[in-house]
């Protein structure tokens, strides 16, 4: 079992599937993150529903990946790292305008495609929005490993259908940014 630690700790068991996370820096308002955190009623599933509800409703702040160009970038790097790196086998994915969900199974290290996916999209994205060398990803992600196959179909569509959630679009293939659409980026 893997296991890091950033200002989380992170345990990812060898070959099994994950659901990953990551947002835009500044994107969370931190009146919300301080009281998810210290919010003990609350079980860690609720509140990441809690702050990916707060991230599907934002209106304000950094909304970077809604810019058309900047998501195409972060869907190409997500391919990529399926088709040509072989990092990871890709099942399901979403760009929102804050915050990327993925669903997949490493074949390396988590840190290691996490790396290369934020990195290579910050300098893209930066260099579209002449923000060169500034943060432009949260550093921390979330990540949950999947611990039984029939919970696939669940995560896929929780994935898929978060632009619905938001209200972004009525039916998930109709979302460009989505392993949902059929859309050829």
């Amino acid at each position: 079992m893997a296991y890091y630690r950033r200002k989380l700790p992170h345990w990812l068991p060898a070959g099994k599937t994950i659901f990953l996370t990551w947002r835009l820096n500044g994107s969370l308002p931190a009146g919300l993150r301080r009281s998810a955190a210290k919010s003990v009623k609350l079980s860690e599933g609720e509140k990441f529903r809690a702050v990916d509800r707060a991230l599907d409703q934002a209106r304000e702040g950094p909304l970077w990946l809604r810019n058309p160009a900047i998501a195409c970038c972060v869907v190409k790097a997500l391919q990529k790292g399926d088709a040509e790196l072989n990092y990871y086998k890709l099942l399901a994915y979403v760009v929102m305008p804050n915050h990327v969900h993925a669903l997949l199974t490493p074949k390396v290290e988590v840190r290691k495609l996490m790396g290369g996916l934020k990195g290579a999209t910050a300098r893209d994205a930066n260099k579209i929005l002449n923000r060169v060398g500034r943060p432009f990803w949260q550093d921390e992600s979330f990540d949950h490993w999947l611990r039984r196959d029939e919970s696939f179909p669940r995560f896929i569509s929780y994935v898929e259908r978060n632009p619905v959630t938001a209200r972004l679009v009525t039916r998930p293939e109709d979302w460009p940014w989505s392993s949902a659409s059929d859309v050829a980026i």
